[in-house]
């Protein structure tokens, strides 16, 4: 079967006016991508990097910092919400685009529950999806959320255990919902690498497979639950390592009832012609046998699994926080 038929998808990772305007509707219109995310890091790099955010920040000097920044943003979240409706009316599987609640209220239920109702009225769309940690948490108030038939994102996914809580917590929601709704949940791929390839050198593991590994598990263990309304997605799949193909996290986990949200250079590195077009999943007895060899050379993947959690959250937060000061100072500049 093909990719296509397989529903394996593939989504962009960023958001920008001037990249909507154009890029964006080109990749949509070729059926390159079907779909996008955000995250407060983008934005915080794109309110501080680019002259026309800095002006609009200015502009709205009569608002809050955090006011100011949903303003704008919400802006370019309805737009690409607009330029990919088509692919949402086709099929409810496409057309996405995910927003963020506030990060600091990552471990607060209530006032994530809050915070993800009040930007799903303000944004008004049919095709977004809110993004919600998976803290405990997050998980409680994500399952709540789809319950109210909010499509959810469920980002900073790790391990096997969140993922599977957090299908559980969905699976329990979408059961309440009174229209169709859908969910994915977002493991992250590319950081485990970044962590341990050291470590696998020199214990003559493979580098570059930790994540590839990992993931395949957590993708596992989201479909052991078979719910056809919830999609593992690989997420940081942006590769660091210069020798490396910066499509390599693409094209490892082309699996069947997925996402892969990409950044743009691994999208532009994609050989379409070439591209890989059938699907090839790592079996539990390989995924076994180099968790073994983790386990052996003392390499501690809960550990490191609960280490980038933290660490995701704190980048989020630091991103968050830099951008609403940064905002604050051009409207007060």
């Amino acid at each position: 079967m093909s990719l296509k038929e397989e529903n394996f998808r593939l989504w962009c990772d960023f958001v920008e006016q001037n990249f909507l305007r154009t890029e964006f509707k080109s990749l949509i219109k070729n059926g390159i991508i079907q779909g996008a995310t955000s995250n407060p890091a983008i934005f915080s790099s794109v309110f501080q990097t680019n002259e026309r955010y800095k002006g609009l920040a200015k502009s709205y000097s009569h608002n809050t910092p955090k006011t100011a920044y949903e303003r704008i943003a919400i802006k370019d979240i309805k737009k690409a919400s607009k330029l990919l409706y088509s692919l949402y009316e086709r099929n409810y599987n496409d057309g996405y685009i995910s927003f963020e609640v506030d990060p600091k209220l990552c471990d607060d239920k209530d006032a994530t529950i809050e915070e993800a109702k009040r930007l799903h009225s303000r944004i008004d769309c049919d095709n977004l999806m809110i993004k919600v940690p998976a803290t405990p948490a997050g998980i409680e108030a994500m399952g709540e959320l789809a319950a109210l038939g909010i499509n959810i994102n469920a980002t900073l996914v790790f391990d096997e255990d969140q993922a599977s809580k957090c299908a559980t917590s969905l699976i329990e929601g979408l059961k309440k919902a009174d229209k169709p709704t859908k969910a994915v949940i977002s493991v992250f791929v590319s950081r485990f690498d970044r962590v341990c390839n050291d470590m696998c050198e020199k214990n003559n593991i493979p580098k570059d497979m930790v994540g590839i590994i990992n993931a395949t598990r957590c993708y596992k263990a989201i479909n052991k639950h078979k719910n056809p309304n919830i999609r593992t997605l690989f997420a940081s799949t942006g590769v660091k390592q210069d020798y490396l193909p910066k499509d390599y996290y693409i094209q490892k986990l082309l699996y069947p009832h997925s996402v892969n949200t990409a950044p743009l250079d691994a999208i532009y590195a994609i050989d379409l012609e070439n591209f890989k077009q059938t699907i090839d999943i790592i079996d539990d007895k390989s995924c076994d046998e180099f968790m073994d060899r983790l386990k052996s050379a003392k390499i501690n993947l809960d550990q490191i699994s609960k280490d980038l959690l933290t660490d995701g959250l704190k980048s989020f937060n630091q991103s968050f926080e830099q951008m609403i000061s940064f905002i604050d100072k051009e409207q007060n500049g």
